[in-house]
C-alpha cells in the first residue's frame, strides 16, 4: 500500500492534503496531539470514501512521534510521503527584543528537533521503496526572518536549512524534499491561500522532484503582525 503521513494534520491544510494524496490512492496517517480530534477527522475522511486512521504525538516528544510513525507504518503501510506542517505555538511567535533563550527551546524542539525526528523514522523504509518525498510547510519567515516572530523566524531557519540539506543530499537517491512557503493565514475560499490550493501546491511538489521550495504567494514588501 502507499502511505503518506501527515505531521500537524487538522481540519484545514491537513484535511486538505490528506483529500488530495486519498484521490490519487494514498492511504493517510493523520498526525496531531489530540486523539480525539485526529479520531473525528479520520472518521469523517473516512465518510468521503479516504482509508485513514489518525495518532496522536506531540512533535515535541520525539518518543510520541516515533511510536506515532512507527504504528501508521505497521497498520496502513510503508510511508511514502511524509509532510511536517503543525502550526506553531503563540509562544513562539513573540518580538525579536523580547524573546529569551528560554522562548527558543519550545521553538527549536517544535521546528527542527521534530522534523529531524520524523525524517530520521521513515526514511529507511523510503530507501528501500525507491520512490518517495518529504515535504515541508512554513509560514513566510522560513524563507524570510520576521522580527516581529522571532522564534519562528530563527527556528524555521533551521527548518529551511535542514530540509535544503536533505534536497541536496537526497536527489540522487530519488527521494524528493521540497517545501511550500505560506506567507501570512490559511483562509478558506481565498485564491492563493485556500487548504485545497495549498495541497496542489504540494502534489505539485511530491510529483516534480527536481523543485525544492514553491511559495503560495508573493513575501510582502514589509513584515505585518500577522505574517509568520
Amino acid at each position: 500500500m502507499t502511505t503518506i503521513a501527515i505531521v500537524g494534520a487538522g481540519r484545514g491544510l491537513g484535511a486538505a492534503v490528506a483529500r488530495k494524496f486519498g484521490s490519487e490512492g494514498f492511504d493517510v496517517a493523520l498526525i496531531s496531539r489530540s486523539q480525539e480530534r485526529v479520531d473525528q477527522l479520520a472518521a469523517d475522511l473516512h465518510a468521503e470514501g479516504l482509508t485513514t486512521r489518525g495518532y496522536a504525538a506531540n512533535v515535541r516528544d520525539p518518543k510520541s512521534l516515533i511510536a506515532a510513525l512507527d504504528a501508521a507504518a505497521q497498520e496502513l503501510g510503508p510511508i511514502e510521503v511524509l509532510t511536517y506542517s503543525p502550526l506553531p505555538q503563540k509562544e513562539f511567535l513573540r518580538p525579536v527584543l523580547e524573546t529569551t533563550a528560554d522562548d527558543l527551546v519550545g521553538a527549536v524542539e517544535f521546528s527542527i528537533y521534530g522534523p529531524v525526528t520524523a525524517v530520521h523514522q521513515v526514511l529507511q523504509g523510503q530507501r528501500f521503496l525507491g520512490r518517495e518525498s518529504i515535504l515541508f510547510v512554513n509560514g513566510g519567515s522560513g524563507a524570510r526572518p520576521n522580527p516581529n516572530v522571532a522564534g519562528t523566524s530563527i527556528a524555521f531557519a533551521g527548518e529551511s536549512a535542514y530540509a535544503k540539506l536533505l534536497h541536496d543530499t537526497l536527489k540522487d537517491e530519488h527521494i524528493q524534499v521540497g517545501q511550500l512557503i505560506i506567507p501570512g493565514a490559511i483562509t478558506p475560499g481565498h485564491p492563493t491561500h485556500d487548504p485545497t490550493v495549498l495541497a496542489d501546491h504540494l502534489w505539485h511538489l511530491h510529483t516534480h522532484p527536481d523543485a525544492f521550495r514553491v511559495y503560495a504567494d508573493e513575501l510582502p514588501g514589509a513584515w505585518g503582525p500577522t505574517d509568520a
